[in-house]
């Protein structure tokens, strides 16, 4: 009798632990709990589905963070015209409303680059930080906060 009617099939084989490729001999083979080298695939973050059903067209399909970035770009060519407090203000506006998307829709296609919570944290530190620098801003501010310039008084009279 071979020793080939004896071994197991590979249907026939129970898997338990995680499995990496199959062996020469089409057996699963135990794979190790190391990272690989090169990575396959990646989970999707929470809220990363298209945002349009799949028959719309792409631009359709991706709206939230097309929104987002052709009102960057406005302030990027308004700030390059020489509109500065204008042009970073739509900046700031261009990620909190990001935020707000990302708060508020269920599924944002490409805006969801993280989990839910650190894509608003991240869209709203830095909106609302690049919104107020720009209100500050000199000449004129449009904002003026008492205490941060009797700390700019503070630490250079020192």
């Amino acid at each position: 009798m071979p020793a080939d009617e004896n071994a197991e099939r590979p249907e026939d084989v129970t898997v338990k632990d995680p499995v990496a490729a199959p062996g020469t001999d089409g057996r699963p083979r135990r794979g190790t709990r190391r990272f690989p080298l090169f990575t396959r695939d990646t989970a999707r973050p929470e809220g990363g589905g298209r945002a349009a059903p799949g028959a719309a067209p792409a631009p359709a399909r991706q709206w939230p963070i097309l929104s987002v970035l052709i009102v960057v770009g406005l302030g990027l060519f308004l700030t390059a015209l020489d509109v500065f407090r204008l042009g970073t203000l739509l900046i700031g506006i261009a990620l909190l409303a990001g935020a707000a998307l990302r708060w508020t829709l269920p599924d944002v296609g490409m805006l969801a680059v993280r989990s839910r919570f650190t894509d608003i944290a991240t869209y709203g530190v830095l909106g609302g930080a690049i919104s107020l620098l720009a209100l500050m801003a000199q000449p004129d501010p449009w904002l003026e906060i008492p205490f941060l310039s009797d700390t700019l008084h503070f630490t250079v009279s020192q």
